[in-house]
């Protein structure tokens, strides 16, 4: 798989804090982040595939609400997520 247990635990050490902080908005729109850019890799090389398309819409929509939480909620830290991965708003 493209996404293995040791790759989850890097970014939400990263992301969130420590490994075990999987809840966190910061490492979920990590985490988000890395699978919309995997599948965007993968639609890429296979146009017809409408059910990854799908899949791919249904991410980008939850990370577009965890993005609005947390900006209605800290915007510090929405900064911070947005700069540090590179996210067009």
């Amino acid at each position: 798989m493209y996404l293995d247990s040791k790759e989850k635990k890097a970014i939400f050490k990263k992301h969130g804090g420590s490994e075990a902080n999987t809840g966190s908005s910061e490492a979920q729109i990590a985490l988000f982040t890395y699978r919309i850019s995997h599948l965007t890799e993968h639609l890429k090389k296979n146009r017809k595939d409408y059910g990854t398309q799908r899949a791919l819409q249904l991410l980008v929509g939850k990370r577009r609400s965890l993005l609005n939480y947390l900006e209605s909620t800290d915007i510090a830290r929405y900064r911070a997520i947005v700069k540090e991965l590179k996210l067009r708003r």
